[in-house]
């Protein structure tokens, strides 16, 4: 941590991991907790020990393999229960053994949840409050306090929900962070009950989730209304419409609000850690998230580029550098000359005068066919070659192909393809088998040059969509084929459009192979 005077506090590994369709392994928290230590926050809530077996897994690894350089592990889990001693109560002492010096406690300051779901008097919680954070306070341990509800139970009964408050922080708790549970709070209404909160002395927290869109806005109202500590969800993971997206909240607080969040150098880091946690998860990651999204600088209509080419602040309101991003510019019927010329640019070519006026005729001409380049780098890429040397990139050229499919008696579906082309002065015939007819036809392609371009091997197909175009019906109508291709050190689109699905397919293909061979330092035949 920079400094004890203001916490970020991130609760992935639990409160995130209920988002629906996340599963994390005990191997995956530990991979994703080092990934939160490189960004800097101070602190990382590990999950709730002696709750799940592979929680208190997580506890024990992580003392053994774990070595946070900024990050303090912090367990999670509830008040003792009812009727018993903290000291007796089998899942506090889980929290007492977990080997984290911070506990998070999470207790109801809702009287309905208190009577409803604890099914216990008002006094009773509050008595569980004071005993179980006393109690893990003279073990050594510093608790922090969620208190579950809060916005809805200030409006129900303020005086109780300010007594919760009270409760914990004389019992020894340093935050009491104030949970939007729901979250249906609105910014203004909760910074005015932070403000009272804070006003009565003890440290508050902010823990919101974000059901009407206000996660990141009502943690920034809350700062600005006195809490010192916020908590957050990488990529905004959580249940239901998630918590606050601790990127957008530390890329706010320090960008917008001058506050030394995290070090310069580790906040250039949040791209990389917001897509490498994206990959531990297998959550797609959002193109469009604030800051670290692939599309949260990328620049598509014409009058925008213009501007850019200009002067890109005039359309971005960072430096997304700062943030370890990357400024894009799209290509698309939108585009205009400086479109193009920025994108020519950022490809390393110079498009000035006539050809890139070539090129946004021809663009735009292609998308009303059907092609779309904003997703198609590397056939833009091959695009802008051909402009620029008067021919198409050729390192084989194809003299046919076929792709049959065959469902035997026994119910199994095979596919077949042939490939017939020429290449380094070889005619050359392959065959090759798929799971389906597209990747038969990427096996031959593969076969028929693998030998005379070796790099070949290390291709990978990474994703392939395909999308019926609007203007046709049925099963004729025309198809845009969108290739995802890499090479274990780069990725590239390609596109194909054509009537037939597997003809659209093929084109990108040869698309995806032929850059690919670019990228390998083979010039063109």
């Amino acid at each position: 941590m920079l400094d004890d005077g203001f916490h970020v506090y991130d609760t992935t590994l639990r409160d995130g991991a209920q988002q629906e369709g996340l599963n994390l392994s005990v191997t995956d928290k530990l991979v994703i907790a080092r990934h939160l230590d490189d960004l800097g926050v101070g602190f990382i809530e590990g999950g709730w020990p002696g709750s799940n077996p592979k929680d208190t897994e997580f506890f024990r690894r992580a003392a053994a393999e774990l070595d946070l350089k900024h990050a303090q592990l912090t367990a999670f889990g509830a008040t003792r229960r009812a009727g018993v001693k903290a000291a007796d109560d089998p899942l506090v002492a889980a929290l007492r053994d977990s080997g984290a010096r911070v506990v998070t406690l999470v207790a109801k300051s809702h009287d309905r949840h208190v009577e409803l779901a604890l099914r216990t008097t008002l006094e009773e919680n509050l008595a569980m409050i004071r005993d179980t954070v006393s109690h893990l306070h003279r073990e050594g341990q510093r608790v922090f306090l969620d208190a579950e509800h809060f916005f809805d139970g200030y409006q129900a009964d303020r005086a109780y929900a300010l007594e919760v408050v009270r409760t914990a922080a004389e019992a020894g708790a340093d935050v009491i962070a104030l949970c939007d549970t729901n979250g249906g709070m609105l910014p203004d209404e909760l910074a005015e009950v932070v403000a009272t909160v804070a006003g009565l002395g003890a440290r508050v927290g902010i823990h919101c989730h974000d059901d009407s869109g206000c996660a990141v806005a009502n943690t920034l109202a809350a700062v600005q209304a006195g809490a010192s500590h916020v908590q957050g969800c990488a990529n905004g993971y959580g249940e239901r419409s998630g918590n606050a997206n601790l990127f957008t909240v530390v890329g706010n607080l320090q960008l917008k609000r001058g506050m030394r969040i995290v070090t310069d150098d580790q906040l250039a880091e949040m791209t990389r850690i917001a897509h490498a946690v994206s990959e531990v998860t297998n959550v797609t990651p959002s193109s469009q998230q604030p800051y670290v999204g692939l599309s949260a600088f990328a620049h598509k209509a014409g009058l925008h580029a213009s501007a850019v080419k200009v002067d890109p602040d005039l359309y971005q309101h960072i430096d997304p550098a700062a943030v370890g991003n990357d400024m894009r510019m799209l290509v698309s019927s939108m585009a205009g000359r400086a479109s193009v010329e920025l994108k020519g640019k950022e490809l390393g070519y110079d498009l000035s005068g006539e050809t890139s006026k070539r090129v946004v005729d021809r663009v735009k001409e292609l998308e009303s066919q059907g092609y779309t380049f904003e997703a198609a780098d590397a056939s833009f890429e091959l695009l802008l070659r051909e402009e620029l040397t008067g021919a198409r990139q050729r390192h084989f050229e194809v003299e046919s192909w076929r792709a049959i499919v065959e469902r035997r008696p026994d119910g199994s579906m095979v596919s077949e393809a042939t490939v017939k082309l020429h290449a380094k002065g070889e005619r050359i015939i392959a065959t090759g088998e798929g799971n389906g007819p597209v990747n038969a036809l990427d096996t031959a392609l593969r076969v028929a040059l693998e030998r005379l371009y070796p790099e070949l091997a290390r291709l990978e197909l990474v994703d392939y969509k395909v999308r019926i175009l609007e203007g046709s019906h049925g099963t004729g109508a025309r198809t845009r084929v969108l290739i995802e291709s890499s090479d274990g050190t780069g990725e590239w689109g390609t596109v194909g459009v054509e009537d037939n699905v597997i003809a659209a397919s093929w084109q990108a293909l040869e698309e995806a192979v032929t850059f690919c061979l670019l990228h390998a330092g083979y010039d063109a035949g």
